[in-house]
């Protein structure tokens, strides 16, 4: 008689036609055998400890190819501040860059790169002058040509900020956003707009 046999293969678990002859007792400790194998084979493919997630890699761990947006490897943080009326003062933003990355320096090396930029909202009663960004490194990557100036590790922003003479004592936040764009060694992930806020008491 003919029968159809199991088999697990590179391409994937497979029936094969061939012919099997015997007593029918036989027949059916095959079936048995068969059935018994394919559910060993299923649950050892299912409890493996590999997630089914990007990249093969278990949950719980932190890799490259699990990074989707420059907002994942950039923090973004800024000093409280204090000014008197009609006072100035530097407020400090800090990037912290996760070790491995980094992000275009401002300004940029080339223009269709995108540079990390601070913006601050207007806020009554303060005025902000235009940012101060730190002095970049230069790096040479595989996927350019020349040197870039980038931003790596911890640095500094400095935001100028006027009290008006007549604004009220007391506390205020000025909401602000970092524009970065970071990469690895081997690409650019997609740009991201950091919201965060910087602590001001009018004294």
């Amino acid at each position: 008689m003919t029968m159809r046999r199991f088999y697990g293969t590179a391409r994937g678990s497979e029936w094969l036609t061939s012919e099997v002859s015997g007593p029918a007792c036989y027949r059916k400790r095959f079936c048995t055998f068969a059935v018994t194998a394919c559910i060993l084979f299923i649950g050892c493919s299912r409890n493996n400890g590999i997630s089914s997630g990007a990249g093969g890699f278990p949950a719980s761990s932190a890799t490259p190819s699990e990074v989707s947006s420059s907002a994942q490897v950039v923090k973004v943080t800024a000093d409280p501040m204090q000014s008197s009326p009609g006072g100035s003062a530097k407020a400090i933003v800090k990037l912290a860059i996760t070790s491995g990355y980094h992000v275009h320096a401002n300004p940029a090396t080339h223009p269709y790169l995108i540079a990390t930029e601070v913006k601050a909202a207007s806020l009554e009663g303060i005025d902000v002058d235009k940012p101060v960004y730190p002095a970049a490194v230069r790096q040479k990557f595989e996927f350019d040509p020349e040197p870039l100036a980038v931003y790596e590790g911890n640095i500094e922003i400095k935001l100028p900020i006027k009290v008006a003479l007549k604004a009220t004592s007391g506390e205020r936040s000025l909401p602000i956003t970092v524009r970065v764009q970071a990469c690895d060694t081997e690409k650019c992930f997609p740009p991201a707009t950091i919201n965060a806020t910087i602590p001001i008491e009018v004294k």
